[in-house]
């Protein structure tokens, strides 16, 4: 295990990969926020042609739709089975996208060449070191590139919505999903992302309406909340 990997909390995903594509399923907030995630991308970074990194890619909902976009998409995750559902979901729609089952620091140890840009979607708030991972991610991403990452706030706000309600009264995700402490405030992120040499761009909540299923990105990031950030340009 690494510093961006925590044995349990693969297991919880690896375990419910099977349902993953099921739109009603444990997955199903995934599936309302991706769009709006997807769009934050789309308007802040050029995709048509690049070389995109998305980690801890799950089951494939964000590589296929940057895929669609005109991404060449490279999708990694370290649980076996989200890995195994994603590829053969590509196959069944047609889609080529290069996924592997390895973490992020492995894949920079490899050698690959830095990436256009590089995704992280709801996963920096299950890693024992977020600061790390963020570092990581500095060797993916090439001079100027961008880095767009999605996590959780840490608040009374995002404990009542993200766990209590989400996961206990409304049963929108299974009991054990999040570890409060784990949630990253929005300060906490800017100030480990520009340790690894990012500069933050840009900053924006999602509100998610459990009963419509809509979702939005709005101006307070008190609960999910999206970032995105640019690496420094190499000195001339």
């Amino acid at each position: 295990m690494t510093a961006a990997a925590d044995e349990a909390e693969l297991a919880k995903f690896d375990a419910l990969a099977h349902r993953f594509w099921d739109p009603q399923g444990e997955f199903k907030p995934l599936h309302r926020l991706n769009p709006v995630r997807m769009r934050f991308v789309q308007e802040r970074a050029t995709l048509a042609g690049a070389r995109v990194l998305d980690v801890g890619c799950g089951g494939g909902l964000l590589a296929e739709a940057l895929t669609a976009a005109g991404a060449r998409v490279t999708a990694i995750d370290l649980a076996p089975a989200m890995i195994e559902v994603a590829q053969l979901h590509a196959l069944e729609r047609g889609l080529s996208i290069d996924y592997r089952t390895i973490g992020a620091e492995s894949l920079r140890a490899s050698g690959v060449a830095p990436f256009d840009a590089v995704t992280c979607m709801e996963m920096l708030e299950h890693v024992p070191e977020p600061g790390a991972t963020l570092a990581t991610f500095a060797g993916l991403v090439r001079p100027g590139g961008d880095l767009f990452v999605s996590t959780i706030n840490r608040g009374v706000k995002s404990f009542a919505l993200a766990i209590v309600a989400a996961e206990y009264v409304l049963r929108l995700l299974p009991r054990g999903t999040h570890e409060y402490d784990r949630f990253i405030r929005p300060s906490e992120l800017v100030a480990q992302a520009r340790a690894a040499g990012f500069t933050v761009q840009d900053l924006a909540g999602i509100e998610y309406d459990p009963f419509g299923g809509a979702s939005s990105l709005t101006a307070d990031p008190s609960v999910n909340y999206l970032a995105h950030f640019r690496r420094a340009q190499a000195a001339a």
